[in-house]
C-alpha cells in the first residue's frame, strides 16, 4: 500500500506524521472522502471546493487543488482496487501542544482503502445527542470527529449502520456521515443546510437530480415519514427500512426507488458533475 504525504509516495510502513501534528494534537484538520470506481474518483471537483471552503473555515491556507489532484492520481494507480475509499486529510501541521498553530505549515495525506457496495437498505436510530447549528465548525468537514464515533458506536449496538440527530431546536439535522431525506405526501424532502447539516457532495447531487425541496422538519417527520433515505460518498443513496423501532416494509419504496436509479444513471455517466 502506498500513501501520499507531503509531496510524494510512500511506503504505509515507513510513512509518519509527527506526534506534535495539530490534527492528531487538537484536531485542527480536514478531510473529503471520494469514492473511486475502477482508478477513476468521483465528483472531485466538488469534493476539492468544499475541501477548500472547510479549510477556509478553520483559517488553514487554502490547499492546493493542483498538488491534490496529483496525489490523488498517484496513490489511486499505484493501489488499484475496482471500488475504493479515496481519503484527503489535509491538518494544522507541526504545532505546540495547545489550540495555538505552529509556523511549519499544513501536512496532506492521501489514502485509499478498498470498499464494497452498500446494501439497498439500512436500518437508522436517532439519538439523544445534537448538532449545534450555529457553533464554529458547522458546515466544515473537520477531523473532530469523536461526536461521531460515540454516536456511531451507538447505532451498532442497536443494529443500525447510522445514527441521526436532531440540532438544537429539535429540527431534524443529519446522521455521523450522511444526510438524510424523507418522503412526505409523495415528495422529497431534506433538511436545509440552516439546520447544521453537512453540504454533503451526495445530498447536492441527489437534491438536484430527484428536485426534493429543502424543508425545515421536526425530528418527528421520521415518524411519519413514507419513506426515509440516506446520501453519502459511499452509499449513494440509500433505503431506510428501520428507523428505532419503526418498520418501513417495503424499502425502498417507489420515490427512493427513482431516487437511486437517477442517481446510479446520471453518475455513471459523469463522473465529475
Amino acid at each position: 500500500m502506498k500513501i501520499w504525504l507531503d509531496g510524494a509516495l510512500q511506503d504505509i510502513e515507513s510513512a509518519r506524521v509527527s506526534v506534535f501534528d495539530h490534527g492528531l494534537t487538537v484536531g485542527d484538520g480536514i478531510f473529503e472522502t471520494v469514492k473511486a470506481v475502477h482508478g477513476r474518483p468521483f465528483a472531485l471537483t466538488r469534493h476539492l471546493d468544499r475541501l477548500t471552503r472547510s479549510a477556509r473555515g478553520l483559517g488553514l491556507p487554502d490547499p492546493d487543488h493542483d498538488e491534490v489532484r496529483r496525489a490523488c492520481a498517484a496513490v489511486l494507480d499505484a493501489n488499484p482496487v475496482p471500488l475504493g475509499r479515496l481519503r484527503i486529510t489535509y491538518t494544522g501541521g507541526h504545532g505546540p501542544l495547545g489550540s495555538d498553530r505552529g509556523d511549519h505549515g499544513p501536512t496532506l495525506v492521501v489514502a485509499l482503502g478498498g470498499t464494497t457496495r452498500r446494501p439497498d437498505s439500512t436500518a437508522v436510530i436517532t439519538v439523544p445527542w445534537t448538532r449545534n447549528e450555529r457553533g464554529a465548525l458547522t458546515g466544515l468537514k473537520t477531523t473532530s470527529y469523536a461526536e461521531n464515533v460515540v454516536a456511531l458506536a451507538r447505532a451498532r449496538e442497536q443494529g443500525a449502520s447510522e445514527a441521526l440527530f436532531a440540532n438544537t431546536v429539535g429540527q431534524l439535522c443529519e446522521g455521523t456521515g450522511s444526510n438524510v431525506f424523507v418522503v412526505l405526501d409523495g415528495e422529497i424532502h431534506t433538511p436545509p443546510l440552516a439546520s447544521g447539516c453537512l453540504a454533503g457532495i451526495t445530498r447536492a447531487l441527489a437534491a438536484e437530480w430527484t428536485g426534493a425541496k429543502e424543508t425545515d422538519l421536526p425530528l418527528d417527520a421520521l415518524e411519519r415519514a413514507e419513506e426515509i433515505f440516506l446520501t453519502s460518498t459511499l452509499r449513494d443513496v440509500q433505503a431506510v427500512h428501520r428507523v428505532d423501532g419503526r418498520e418501513l416494509p417495503g424499502a425502498p419504496g417507489p420515490a427512493t426507488a427513482k431516487a437511486m436509479r437517477i442517481f446510479e444513471e446520471r453518475a455513471g455517466n459523469d463522473l465529475d458533475p
